[in-house]
């Protein structure tokens, strides 16, 4: 009796740890935050389907192929790049880094979920979604991936399918290319910058030691990638006020995201007279904040 339960137990351990290895693969909390995005940005879309969105199932299947096409993206992004997270601290233990996972199983599971996403997508919603979030999918694990070894512009080029999912969450409520979600696209790509240099900067050594070139400048955290942050974060202003000027959101709506355009603005300006790792730490958490309240702003003019 007692050896049967060892055996179950020991089955447990390993069935929790294989999962907490997918979850590292699909880098859980950053799919979250992406996957956020695309259902606020269905949210935020007008009504003008015929579909019925605004149900909790709706927003669930959403969720969950949102889930599977970034977490395959990925997912092959550390199958890509398993000998450079070997190389750094913060990624020698994922699971293809560390060895725990194979490289076939790691492919079996990336392409089997990203299929099963970007279905979803068509099945449920509609062809263009599926088609948006495939090219996605495809920018940020084939091209992005491998350049960031080659030249900073990977950061541009990473910012695209990184935009995305706002795009991907307005088609699949709308069916259409219209303004409003080339706007949402739009002030999540300008977002990315301050945001992606900043972790850059934390983590120049770590990126370095890689080989991976993600700041603007070949010689590392320097003034011009602080000034590079604030002209960014300036061009984020024009773009968040648009959905007020093309009736997206009301007047409150828009002097919250302005608000929280200025405070970018100014934590990218702290970074370039500190030039220290607490004020690029400041731009970055500023960021994570940014993206959630400044969304959930535009939404809320739908809701009320």
């Amino acid at each position: 009796m007692k050896e049967n339960t060892t055996i179950a137990d020991s089955k447990s351990f390993a069935l929790a740890s294989k999962a907490k290895d997918y979850f590292q693969l699909i880098k859980f909390t950053l799919s979250f935050m992406v996957v956020f995005s695309t259902v606020v940005s269905f949210l935020i879309a007008p009504y003008e389907t015929i579909y019925t969105r605004h149900t909790l199932l709706s927003v669930l299947l959403l969720f969950i192929a949102g889930l599977c096409i970034t977490g395959s993206a990925n997912a092959i992004n550390q199958i890509l790049e398993k000998d450079s997270d070997a190389l750094m601290d913060r990624t020698s233990k994922r699971p293809i880094a560390s060895g725990r996972m194979s490289v076939a199983e790691g492919y079996v599971f990336a392409i089997s979920i990203g299929a099963l996403g970007v279905f979803m997508m068509w099945y449920f919603f509609n062809l263009s979604s599926a088609m948006v979030g495939l090219v996605s999918l495809f920018i940020y694990g084939f091209i992005y991936t491998p350049l960031k070894k080659v030249n900073s512009i990977a950061v541009l080029i990473g910012a695209i399918p990184g935009a995305l999912p706002c795009l991907i969450g307005w088609v699949a409520a709308t069916d259409n290319f219209k303004i409003g979600g080339w706007i949402l696209f739009g002030i999540q790509l300008m977002w990315q910058f301050p945001h992606f240099w900043a972790i850059a900067w934390l983590a120049h050594k770590d990126y370095s030691k890689a080989g991976f070139k993600l700041l603007p400048s070949n010689e590392g955290p320097t003034k011009f990638t602080a000034i590079q942050t604030i002209m960014y974060s300036a061009l984020m202003i024009p773009i968040g006020i648009m959905p007020y000027f093309y009736r997206m959101c009301g007047q409150i709506s828009m002097w919250i995201v302005l608000a929280c355009n200025i405070w970018m603005v100014y934590t990218s300006i702290m970074l370039y007279i500190k030039m220290d790792k607490s004020a690029a730490r400041k731009v970055m958490f500023s960021s994570y904040f940014y993206l959630m309240v400044v969304l959930l702003a535009l939404w809320a003019d739908k809701i009320y």
